[in-house]
């Protein structure tokens, strides 16, 4: 998303006063990437844009001489609380999924907002603020709906202690010098097509010339070659510890994407 057009939607329908005053109020609110940029007080994106100001700071962008923009992929989380969310964030002892060019950083002025910040290398700003929260209101940088089972364990944390009295957020001692790394995933790609039966087959092969010698005389190529069923070799890829798994359709330029049935019921299946 972008600030300054999220400011303005919420300008014109009038909502940036009563929302203020219900974060105020100490009520329920999870900001997601944007959603939490907004608490602050602006951002570099759109300067001439103010935020609603109630952490203090302004958003800034990467310095892309130093570090790689955007910055995609999954990192850790240096906690800086003891609540419920970060119970949920600890527990996982995992990677969140980030994608995102500008981030707010620290300061002494917003430190009691600071629920866990996490590194991407800039050497004068080492890391930026990955969450937040004080009381019921709470920001995350990363994407809980995007970071598999810790996000969906953030997310039911928050949910389930909703309508809970001001939780004591106890400060936890750090040394200043944590850091985190991006995460390396292992992604498993799936050649699919079908096979001289219709049927939809993982296969491999040089240039996608995925047929078998043919052991008939004067027929230089046989059958497809079968490595198995996507469905049942996405399951195994999971159940082995692969983080991601695609399937690339080596024949869908036959038929438009979305006529193609068959292959978008091999994705059903296998999520």
């Amino acid at each position: 998303g972008n600030y300054g057009r999220a400011v303005e939607i919420l300008e014109s329908g009038g909502f940036m006063a009563p929302l203020l005053k219900y974060l105020q109020s100490n009520r329920p609110f999870f900001g997601i990437c944007l959603g939490m940029q907004i608490l602050f007080e602006g951002s570099e994106e759109s300067p001439s844009q103010k935020g609603l100001g109630l952490i203090k700071g302004r958003v800034t962008k990467f310095n892309s001489k130093m570090v790689t923009v955007p910055h995609i992929g999954w990192n850790g989380i240096v906690l800086h609380k003891d609540t419920t969310i970060a119970n949920a964030i600890k527990a996982a002892n995992d990677a969140v999924y980030f994608v995102h060019s500008y981030r707010a950083l620290p300061s002494e002025e917003n430190q009691e907002w600071i629920l866990g910040c996490t590194t991407h290398g800039e050497p004068n700003n080492p890391n930026f603020i990955s969450a937040v929260q004080k009381g019921n209101v709470v920001g995350c940088q990363f994407h809980p709906e995007k970071s598999d089972k810790i996000g969906l364990n953030i997310l039911k944390a928050f949910l389930e202690n909703i309508n809970r009295k001001e939780e004591t957020q106890m400060i936890l001692k750090l040394t200043g010098s944590e850091r985190t790394m991006l995460r390396k995933r292992i992604v498993a790609c799936l050649d699919v097509r079908t096979n001289d039966n219709g049927d939809l087959v993982v296969t491999k092969g040089d240039q996608y010339d995925v047929r078998e010698p043919s052991s008939i005389a004067g027929q230089s190529k046989g059958n497809v070659r079968n490595l198995g069923k996507p469905v049942d070799l996405s399951e195994r890829y999971f159940q082995e510890g692969a983080d991601e798994i695609t399937f690339l359709n080596i024949t869908s330029f036959r038929t438009e994407t979305l006529s193609d049935t068959p292959m978008l019921q091999v994705l059903e299946k296998a999520s």
